[in-house]
């Protein structure tokens, strides 16, 4: 039975985590398909882009990353104290690169004031937002997700495009 990812991160024991994401029903990733000679080599470009992004958002840097015709191995860092580093003005403004984020997070960027049932509230929303940013399962959540509606489209198809991720500890050489 697969361990919950939750359960396989410890960031006191490593914070590099080798992660793999692969494609289902026989879709391609990129590459080219023998049978059909189509080519989705530019499938990589999407995800080399989507890593790029994704690093400047997140509190996660990416180390290492393959891609292969039907999957994809990625090394991630993560970056707990630079999270913590940040802002709650910070964090904010990075999550709303990504999400539309809460009314009240909107209003607290546009320098609206708040009362303090308000301001509690801002205060939990960006206590989330901060633990998401520094989350493995966000990071590819967000990059799969992302990936797998363009395959989806450009493929003229619906539903899954990736099996579950699944992840490996990788520990650093001291």
């Amino acid at each position: 039975m697969a361990t919950a990812r939750k359960r396989q991160v410890s960031l006191t024991d490593t914070k590099y985590y080798h992660c793999i994401s692969r494609c289902v029903r026989r879709a391609y990733l990129c590459g080219e398909d023998k049978v059909t000679g189509q080519s989705y080599e530019h499938r990589r470009g999407w995800i080399e882009d989507k890593q790029l992004e994704l690093a400047k958002v997140f509190c996660i840097d990416v180390c290492a990353y393959a891609v292969m015709n039907n999957h994809t191995h990625i090394v991630l860092y993560v970056d707990d104290i630079k999270d913590k580093r940040l802002s709650d003005k910070a964090i904010i403004i990075r999550w709303h690169k990504l999400f539309k984020g809460t009314i009240l997070s909107h209003k607290s960027l546009q320098g609206e004031r708040l009362d303090s049932a308000q301001q509690y509230f801002l205060n939990k929303d960006i206590e989330q937002f901060r633990e998401r940013l520094a989350s493995i399962s966000w990071f590819m959540r967000v990059l799969n997700e992302s990936i797998a509606r363009k395959a989806n489209k450009e493929d003229k198809c619906k539903g899954r495009f990736y099996s579950q991720p699944s992840m490996a500890l990788t520990l650093r050489a001291a």
